[in-house]
C-alpha cells in the first residue's frame, strides 16, 4: 500500500509583522508551528509524509522549509518561493535543484491584482520550472479562475495543481456556477490537478458538518477524476475551524464511496506521482 501523504501543510515561526494575514479572529494560529507539533498527530492519523508549502514570499522561507525537511524525514517535499518574474530565475532554480526535497514553487496570487497570472514575465518564469521537473501550486480565488484558465493554456508542459479547490465561497454559496464552470475548464488540461484542502476555512467555522463539503468534493471528482485529486490538511491554518483529525475525517468519510485503489490515489499515490516524492 502506498504511503499516505498530506500534500499541503505549513510551518512557521510566528512574526506579527510578516504574518499580518493571520488576523485577530485567527488567534488559534498566532504562534509557532514546527514539525514537532505535527509529527505525532500526523502518525496517529495514518499519514507517513507531508509536503510543506510556503506561507511567506521570501527565499529565506524556502531555505527554512528545506532545513526542516533535512531534519525531519516525514517532510517528503517542499513547495517554496522564489521570484518567478526575475530575469535570473533560471539560475535560482538551478541552485534549488540541488536539494533533493525541493519539489515545486508557489506564489500567493490570491493577493495580486487582475492580470498578474498573464504577466509574460511570470509565465516565462513558471515555464522555466519544467526544465528542473519542478511543479507549480496555483493559489487563487474564484474571481481569478478565468485568468487561471488562460494561464494553464499557455503552460501545457508544466505540472500545475490548484490549491484549496480555488477557495469556493462555501460559507455564502455565492458565484458557485462560475466556480464550477471554470474549474471544469481547468480540469480539461491534463497537466492540472486539484488539492482537496483548505475547505473548512472557507466555510462557517462554527457550524460546518462533513456533509457541508460533499457537493464541492463531488464536483472535483466529476471534473478531475480520482487520479488528479490530492488530499491536503492545510494544517495549521485549518485549526481556526477544525482539528487535524476532523479535516482528514471529512475527506475520508466522503471518499468511502470510492474504490480502495481510488482512495489510495487521493490519499497518497497522486501526491507521490505529482511531486515525484522519493518514498
Amino acid at each position: 500500500m502506498a504511503m499516505k501523504i498530506d500534500a499541503h501543510q505549513h510551518f512557521w515561526l510566528y512574526n506579527p509583522d510578516r504574518d499580518a494575514w493571520i488576523t485577530e479572529e485567527m488567534g488559534a494560529i498566532r504562534k509557532d508551528f514546527l514539525p514537532g507539533d505535527l509529527k505525532n498527530t500526523l502518525e496517529a492519523a495514518g499519514f507517513g509524509g507531508t509536503v510543506a508549502v510556503q506561507a511567506d514570499q521570501s527565499e529565506s522561507e524556502t531555505e527554512f522549509l528545506l532545513g526542516l525537511s533535512e531534519a525531519f524525514e516525514f517532510i517528503q517535499g517542499v513547495v517554496g518561493w522564489t521570484n518567478l518574474r526575475s530575469p535570473a530565475v533560471y539560475e535560482r532554480l538551478e541552485l534549488y535543484s540541488q536539494f533533493e526535497k525541493m519539489k515545486g514553487f508557489r506564489h500567493i496570487v490570491q493577493t495580486e491584482p487582475a492580470g498578474f497570472l498573464l504577466d509574460p514575465q511570470f509565465i516565462r518564469g513558471v515555464r522555466q520550472l519544467a526544465a528542473f521537473d519542478f511543479t507549480y501550486d496555483l493559489l487563487i480565488y474564484p474571481h481569478q479562475l478565468e485568468e487561471a484558465c488562460q494561464f494553464a493554456g499557455q503552460l501545457p508542459d508544466n505540472p500545475l495543481v490548484i490549491d484549496h479547490l480555488a477557495k469556493p465561497a462555501i460559507k455564502t454559496g455565492h458565484d458557485l456556477a462560475d466556480w464550477k464552470k471554470y474549474m471544469k475548464i481547468l480540469a480539461g488540461y491534463p497537466n492540472v490537478c486539484c488539492k482537496l484542502s483548505g475547505m473548512v476555512t472557507e466555510a462557517d467555522w462554527k457550524t460546518w458538518t462533513p456533509e457541508t463539503f460533499y457537493p464541492y468534493l463531488d464536483e472535483m471528482l466529476e471534473a478531475f477524476g480520482p487520479d488528479r485529486l490530492l488530499y491536503g490538511s492545510d494544517w495549521p491554518v485549518c485549526l481556526v475551524a477544525a482539528t487535524y483529525e476532523e479535516v482528514a475525517g471529512i475527506v475520508h468519510s466522503w471518499a468511502s464511496r470510492l474504490s480502495a485503489q481510488e482512495q489510495e490515489a487521493v490519499f497518497g499515490k497522486n501526491a507521490i506521482r505529482f511531486y515525484q516524492l522519493d518514498v
